[in-house]
């Protein structure tokens, strides 16, 4: 779509998505599906998201060794599956390959303004009311648009999270200090020796990445958390979980099954010089991963507990052991970012929780949605898809919202359920069972 430049103002749609990952992408095509109109802004040069490798000077997640923890067979659009020779979980060149390829089929390139950055989102002050977005090209110039909706599909992978207080002693540190969104590949650390922090997705893969490379590996730990192989009974997990026998289960008895199940697959994380999690599965995120604990078991990865200061090129821990290190590399997660929303919104920086009817809706901020903006244990793409499905047919008017009362409760309700089982961060807040919400979006669109 070409509007015009250099701060003149165009109208030309009645709908802007704002991303062109995996959540942009799904609801472009439901947009699309419907006949309606809509532009598409994505800051980086294609689309893909997280999965499209950074170009020189970018900073992204998307590392050489980062591959899908979930099965393709879940993890591929409904109406366009991954290609079959595909391996069960493909790279991450592979699914920037197929969401490219998504784009193509579903003819929504045209409809894509690429290296379009979304400076400001506004509501209109105008009598119409509705959205005013104003972007920017990579050439500078301004454009200020004005639609009637806007769905927010941007990810909330995008701001790298370093620990509030770094260890004493990081300003003398004589080795690098980076997060693992300027982390590319394990060959760049060979005959290094790198303390990797944190046990997250990013972390496990990456220690397991620089243990075939690095001179040494060190995994910090603070804090437990349950660590889960890619598959079970010869099953992906994520194919588990969708299995009718287990959703047939009660919450007790899945999580009794899968403590269980892990025991024998792979006993307890202290027998690998692990801390223990202080809580029961499913009440935080978990950390998925085939590789990370035979890494251990083989001594390609020494884990330790979190860093108690930096003196030079050591790196001293909570239990009174060191090591010399060349690189840390911080694999502490990421902030939720909507630079372009102003302070007060739904999920701006400031908010404790963030509070969407559904997940998706802003019930003060009428015209205004967020699609991908979740974060569930195991794929995330059906889940996309119905949310982008159901707003589709909101924005479309065959589907009206309840009062913002109404909408308020539900939010109010959901989240006191989350702090009983997740407590009270902002991460814990976009928190959802796959097949639970799943249902309820689609009891949504059949109400």
């Amino acid at each position: 779509m070409n509007g015009s430049r250099a701060g003149n103002v165009s109208t030309a749609a009645t709908v802007c998505v704002i991303g062109a990952g995996l959540s942009g992408l799904a609801t472009a095509h439901a947009l699309s599906a419907r006949g309606i109109d809509f532009v598409c802004l994505e800051k980086a040069p294609d689309v893909g998201g997280i999965w499209r490798q950074p170009g020189a000077g970018e900073r992204g997640p998307a590392y050489l060794s980062l591959h899908l923890n979930s099965a393709k067979q879940l993890t591929g659009y409904a109406d366009f599956p991954m290609p079959s020779e595909l391996p069960l979980y493909p790279g991450h060149s592979d699914v920037a390959a197929y969401l490219q390829s998504f784009a193509e089929w579903a003819g929504l390139l045209p409809r894509i303004e690429l290296r379009t950055e979304v400076l400001s989102v506004r509501q209109d002050s105008g009598s119409d009311g509705g959205w005013k977005v104003i972007s920017r090209d990579t050439r500078g110039e301004v454009t200020e648009r004005h639609f009637e909706q806007v769905i927010v599909a941007s990810g909330h992978n995008t701001e790298a999270a370093l620990p509030h207080t770094l260890p004493p002693g990081s300003d003398s540190f004589a080795g690098t200090i980076l997060h693992s969104m300027d982390y590319r590949d394990g060959s760049e650390y060979a005959g290094q020796r790198v303390v990797v922090v944190g046990m997250g997705a990013s972390g496990v893969d990456i220690a397991a990445d620089l243990s075939r490379h690095a001179a040494q590996t060190v995994l910090s730990v603070r804090r437990g958390l349950h660590i889960v192989p890619k598959q079970l009974f010869g099953m992906s997990v994520d194919l588990i979980a969708d299995a009718p026998w287990f959703n047939s289960m009660s919450f007790p008895e899945r999580r009794r099954f899968v403590e269980q199940a892990l025991l024998v697959a792979r006993g307890r994380l202290h027998d690998y010089g692990l801390p223990e999690p202080d809580h029961a599965i499913f009440s935080s995120a978990v950390t998925i991963s085939d590789e990370i604990l035979s890494r251990i078991r083989h001594g390609a990865v020494l884990p330790r507990p979190g860093i108690d200061s930096l003196d030079g090129s050591r790196v001293t821990f909570a239990d009174g052991t060191s090591v010399e290190a060349d690189a840390i590399v911080y694999c502490t997660g990421f902030r939720m970012a909507f630079p372009f929303l102003p302070d007060g919104f739904p999920a701006g920086p400031q908010q404790q929780a963030v509070e969407l009817y559904k997940r998706v809706v802003a019930p003060d901020r009428p015209g205004l949605y967020f699609v991908g903006l979740i974060r569930p244990v195991g794929s995330i793409t059906r889940l996309v898809e119905a949310q982008a499905g159901w707003v589709a047919r909101i924005v479309d008017g065959d589907i009206t919202l309840p009062s913002a009362d109404a909408m308020r409760e539900e939010i109010g309700a959901y989240l006191d359920g989350i702090r009983q089982r997740y407590g009270r961060t902002q991460g814990a807040s976009i928190q959802v069972d796959v097949g639970t919400y799943l249902r309820e979006l689609r009891e949504l669109q059949d109400a």
